[in-house]
């Protein structure tokens, strides 16, 4: 019983998510998602209470368990930092290239000047897994293995916005780059390895002595 209201529940986020993606979060309504999902108001409203609850269950169910993976590169043993830089750079891309609903969706919400408690607890989830990012850096320069003059906020911004820029304009880096970024078989051949290795070599060659 307890699997099924679970798989239920992750069904609901999964349309949820979709719909937001697809329409935004103000021009998405409850009856939408529920009615796309299959199920009534009653249970959607019994399992998040609102549009903003939906949400936040959305950003809760993805930050936490990319917080989790990032924590745990940065905990390794026996490994450098720069290997743990390595091992992120390729679990970032991968999810992003994954979670193409929810990149849009974190896109358009994040791009909203909007303020207020939803948007506060929004930014608390997402700078979870940014936090346990900078630890890595930060150890690297702390311990001799990174350059000291590392500047790791802007490092950060940089690999992020690399992203930000290719996916959220593409009718400006699909003409940039020579085919349609949005194409799937197109990320996954083209892209994706792409950013990985260019991600990759930009870091080694900023952060090692």
């Amino acid at each position: 019983m307890e699997k099924e209201k679970t798989d239920k529940k992750d069904h609901i986020l999964d349309v949820a998510e979709r719909v937001f993606a697809e329409v935004g979060f103000d021009g998405a309504s409850t009856r939408l998602i529920s009615s796309e999902a299959g199920v009534n108001m009653a249970m959607l409203n019994y399992y998040f209470g609102s549009k903003e609850g939906l949400l936040l269950a959305i950003f809760a169910r993805r930050t936490a368990v990319f917080k989790d993976l990032v924590k745990n590169i940065g905990t390794t043993e026996n490994i450098s930092c720069w290997d743990k830089v390595d091992r992120y750079i390729d679990a970032y891309t991968e999810r992003v290239f994954n979670n193409n609903c929810f990149q849009k969706m974190l896109y358009q919400e994040l791009a909203i000047t909007r303020k207020g408690e939803l948007t506060d607890k929004i930014t608390e989830m997402m700078m979870g897994s940014v936090n346990e990012f900078k630890k890595i850096i930060q150890d690297g320069v702390n311990s001799g293995e990174f350059k000291t003059d590392t500047d790791v906020e802007l490092l950060i911004a940089t690999l992020y916005g690399s992203k930000n820029f290719i996916l959220n304009t593409p009718h400006i880096s699909s003409i940039m780059l020579g085919y349609e970024v949005h194409n799937q078989e197109n990320l996954d051949n083209k892209l994706k390895p792409r950013l990985k290795a260019y991600l990759k070599k930009l870091l080694n060659l900023y952060l090692l002595k």
